[in-house]
């Protein structure tokens, strides 16, 4: 489902200046009232055509002259509800976002086990949501590795977490649990195979998208990372066999949870960088800003940027 893009801080919505001035009963509706809401919400919001909107029961709020009201985003299998305010004369409708100080960002993504790319001790980190199939994602690594991992050198640590949007790519998930296969063993190999991925995606998937050939493709150049890398093959073929997808599909839970609905989707230090294959300037904005905070200098900008150009920093693939 599609972000709702609502201001930061407080938004007031006139509903119409000649709405009645008395006040609908907290559990009660008024089906004009609630159409006239909807239209609104939507005309406002990035609310798509197919999205339903359902308009909840009124109840008390802690601000004088308001209720609270619910209003339920469903999109096919996915929901996510709301809380605005109405004013009790139902003439504003107010979206207030309540944000506790007391917990920070970038704790609520584990990185705990995976895999490093850069220094592991940098005060800086860039975690991405990556779906190995997706082409948004394979022009944001290429963004990566080399040319922003090479300008911040040892400043900044790259981690990946799993988002396999398996609605829209058939092999994302058995390509993130060989992945983790090689993490189990090695980090240069996992890196090494997620390299290869992005940069041969039409190899796995085939002339004919057959997906029991896109696996055993996938299958096939995992187990020659862990040749050229001397792991353990017997343990990773077991590791292969067992398709094990629980790791994978809790970083795909936490990334709803989130509120990621599409990849791929970068954080540095807990802050949300636009959706979609970011731009290398804006990007780099986001990290210099996190150093600082750090107590770090960002590199000097290069005379020429060599980094692949994004089409826009909303490209991306959604769930």
């Amino acid at each position: 489902m599609p972000h709702l893009r609502i201001i930061a801080g407080l938004l007031a919505l006139t509903l119409t200046a000649g709405c009645k001035a008395q006040s609908a009963p907290p559990s009660g509706h008024d089906p004009a009232l609630d159409r006239r809401i909807e239209v609104l919400v939507r005309s406002q919001y990035d609310v798509t055509p197919d999205m339903v909107v359902s308009i909840g029961a009124r109840g008390p709020s802690q601000f004088p002259g308001y209720d609270t009201l619910p209003i339920t985003f469903t999109h096919g299998s996915k929901s996510q509800v709301i809380n605005f305010l109405i004013s009790t004369d139902n003439t504003k409708l107010v979206h207030l976002d309540t944000l506790d100080l007391t917990k920070d960002p970038a704790d609520a993504i584990p990185i705990a086990g995976r895999p490093i790319r850069g220094n592991p001790a940098a005060k800086v980190t860039v975690i991405n949501f990556d779906d190995l199939e997706c082409p948004f994602c394979s022009r944001m690594h290429e963004e990566l590795f080399p040319y922003t991992l090479d300008h911040y050198k040892n400043l900044v640590r790259f981690v990946y977490k799993d988002d396999p949007l398996t609605d829209l790519h058939p092999w994302a998930m058995h390509a993130a649990v060989d992945a983790n296969c090689l993490a189990v063993q090695s980090g240069d190999a996992y890196w090494t195979y997620v390299d290869y991925l992005h940069a041969h995606a039409e190899e796995v998937t085939g002339e004919h998208r057959d997906a029991a050939k896109s696996f055993a493709a996938l299958d096939r150049i995992a187990r020659q990372e862990a040749t050229l890398g001397k792991l353990d093959e017997n343990r990773l073929n077991d590791c292969l066999a067992k398709q094990d997808e629980t790791q994978v599909r809790a970083s795909a839970k936490l990334a709803e949870d989130m509120g990621i609905y599409g990849t791929p989707a970068v954080y540095v230090n807990g802050e949300r960088v636009s959706g979609g294959a970011v731009p290398q300037d804006q990007l780099w904005m986001v990290i210099d800003r996190a150093l600082r905070a750090a107590g770090e200098q960002p590199p000097p900008l290069p005379a020429t940027t060599a980094a692949p150009s994004a089409a826009s920093g909303a490209d991306g693939a959604s769930k």
